[in-house]
């Protein structure tokens, strides 16, 4: 008996009903299937031993494809595994080891590590790499299975709870190291050309905070050295660029332990977020957006109406708690509070779209170990926007919102990119109304961007959404804005608007975020800059350097003629070349040296913190200069250039 299985390419191909991965590549062709690594079934990665059904969208992996790297990595996260077993024994317990964007991490409990052992564990993952062994795929019945794991209950816990009484589970071999596993993995350990051991956490079993502390070892793995070398200068050029230290150097937030995930903003952090919240302010008002205030503590009916509460109640990110018998949160989004200021009124098809936007801080449970800084937290200030439209202004109203936020992450020197998010398993709402929303989206993507990318089932539970990401200075991809299309949530909440039939009708919504989340988008931008804030941003624009003492009257005069800028007059006792050295630690772009020559001719020298330097300028030309310069947002201080 035969089945049909769908390629890449859209054409069929007819197999046996028992047939693999590895069996479909044969059939397209021998010289892939001799090539084949590992294939993917209907976008999910899988051994090439993996069955296939009738229907399957199947794609063939080989050393060639992108995915390979992925294979490579969860081999050499084996291979370290081997190499703790060889050197530690039975004395450390062995639970995940999965590949990431990034490389592989193996949680671990029995043993205290490390970054010290690192080396030793390293030669002898190079012992295992030079052994080139064969690593082979293996089916044994779930009894047996917990045998050998007898001693393992992270293991016993996998397969009471992923496969039942005789059912047979994947193992795979690599000389006298066996561990289960689901592939998939390259042929040998040979492969494993290039690896490096990065770093140590501590990590939740099952990533659950009422479970136990594992130890959770980083590492990564490329098939050539000239590829980790690169990878690992990369590494190296973003730790310097770490917004927690480069925060803490600046002084722009920190998050105390009193308050795990809710960043406080100090006050050189305030003046960079103020110039973000007014900055978003110019953008909503082109786009026709009138703000709001809505409160962060609600009743949880609010979100029942909306479908939120379902959504985020269930995966346990919602703060909720019950008082007086009735049980009230956090706001986990905005969305509902402003279907309730539209609610509030008599809506005609006339007004429509009702756009609100709002500075609104959200509150989400995000498990403690993800926590990291300004870009996982569980605090934050989404500028959020809600559009309430007709369905015939979709397309314009999407694509005058695409136009706003190419613009601005453009004046911000990011590249964008355009993500599609369709429709997700725990959609809510008809086939129908999820079809029209991702056609209106895929037509606005397609008259305003050159190019965008589809992710399938990613979208929110209520709709579509257009995911923005960046690319920073040093090539990282971030994710920051949206632009979603909501049809569900208006009808959920029984929002109406009276149309020009006279009839009533569901308005359609556009929820967006432009940067997506203040914190999230400082934290990348201040990597993206490395603190060197173009001078429209930077909390202290220009520093005033007195030669000596005698020039501190002169340096506050010129501090009044630039109070439009934000100005500073360094007045430690200091000597010249250090009172220089700490303004280009502290990342200001521009200083003022003024000795008693400045004085006398009523001049300044101006100095930039790439080390430009000239005199003989007056305070006018260059408070024109510094003017233009905010004004248009310049990326780098230009005065000198």
């Amino acid at each position: 008996m035969s089945i049909e299985v769908e390629l890449p390419d859209g054409s069929t191909l007819e197999v046996d009903e028992n047939a693999t991965v590895e069996d479909v590549a044969y059939e397209i062709g021998t010289g892939l299937g001799d090539d084949t690594v590992a294939g993917k079934i209907n976008g999910e990665l899988v051994a090439k031993e993996e069955k296939v059904s009738d229907g399957d969208e199947i794609e063939i992996v080989t050393p060639q494809s992108d995915e390979y790297i992925d294979v490579l990595r969860h081999s050499a996260a084996h291979v370290f595994a081997q190499a703790l077993k060889r050197i530690y024994g039975d004395e450390v317990k062995l639970t995940i080891g999965p590949w990431t964007d990034e490389g592989f991490y193996y949680d671990i409990k029995g043993v205290d590590l490390d970054q010290e052992d690192f080396e030793e564990i390293e030669e002898e993952m190079q012992n295992i790499v030079d052994e080139d062994l064969d690593i082979e795929r293996e089916m044994l019945p779930r009894e047996e299975a917990e045998e050998f794991f007898e001693d393992n209950r992270f293991k016993q816990e996998i397969l009471e709870e992923e496969a039942s009484e005789g059912e047979k589970v994947s193992f795979y071999k690599q000389g006298e190291f066996k561990d289960l596993c689901k592939g998939p993995h390259v042929e040998s350990t040979g492969e494993v050309e290039a690896f490096k051991l990065l770093e140590i956490a501590g990590a939740y079993w099952r990533g659950n905070e009422e479970n136990e502390m594992l130890t959770r070892v980083y590492g990564t793995a490329f098939p050539s050295e000239e590829e980790l070398e690169d990878f690992l200068e990369k590494k190296k050029e973003a730790e310097k660029r770490d917004h927690r230290r480069i925060g803490e150097e600046m002084d722009l937030f920190s998050v105390p332990e009193h308050a795990p995930g809710c960043p406080h903003y100090h006050r050189a952090g305030m003046k960079i977020r103020r110039e973000l919240e007014e900055y978003i302010r110019t953008k909503n008002k082109e786009l026709g957006y009138e703000e709001v205030w809505t409160p962060e503590l609600n009743k949880a009916d609010l979100w029942k109406k909306t479908g939120h509460y379902e959504a985020f109640k269930e995966d346990g990110e919602m703060f909720a708690w019950e008082q007086d018998d009735t049980e009230y949160g956090l706001k986990p989004m905005n969305c509902a509070n402003h279907s309730h200021i539209f609610d509030s009124g008599k809506r005609s098809y006339k007004e429509l779209p009702i756009k609100l936007s709002e500075f609104g801080t959200v509150y989400r449970n995000e498990q403690s170990g993800e926590l990291s800084g300004l870009l996982r937290v569980r605090g934050f200030t989404q500028d959020d926007g809600h559009a309430y439209i007709r369905k015939d202004q979709i397309e314009e109203e999407i694509r005058k919102h695409l136009e706003i936020i190419i613009e601005m992450y453009d004046e911000f020197g990011f590249d964008t990119h355009f993500i599609l998010e369709t429709k997700p398993e725990k959609a809510q709402g008809p086939d129908e109304l999820w079809d029209e929303a991702e056609s209106s989206l895929k037509n606005a993507l397609n008259q305003t961007v050159d190019d965008f990318e589809i992710k399938p089932e990613e979208g929110a539970f209520y709709g579509p959404k257009i995911g923005v990401e960046v690319e920073d200075a040093i090539g990282r991809e971030w994710q920051l804005g949206t632009v979603q299309l909501d049809f569900v949530i208006p009808r959920n909440y029984g929002l109406k608007y009276v149309g020009e039939d006279n009839e009533e009708h569901y308005p359609v919504m556009i929820h967006r975020a432009i940067l997506g989340s203040i914190e999230r988008f400082m934290g990348v931008m201040i990597e993206h800059f490395a603190g060197d804030f173009p001078t429209w941003l930077a909390p202290e624009q220009v520093r005033i350097l007195p030669v000596t003492d005698d020039n501190m009257e002169y340096a506050e005069k010129i501090k009044e003629e630039l109070s439009d800028f934000r100005v500073e007059i360094e007045d430690r006792s200091w000597t010249v070349g250090k009172k220089i050295q700490a303004a280009h630690d502290d990342n200001v772009p521009y200083m003022l040296i003024l000795g008693d020559d400045e004085e006398e001719a009523g001049e300044i020298s101006v100095r930039d913190r790439e080390e430009n330097e000239d005199r003989g300028f007056s305070v006018e030309e260059f408070r024109e200069a510094l003017r233009e310069e905010v004004e248009e947002k310049k990326l780098e201080p230009d005065f000198l250039q």
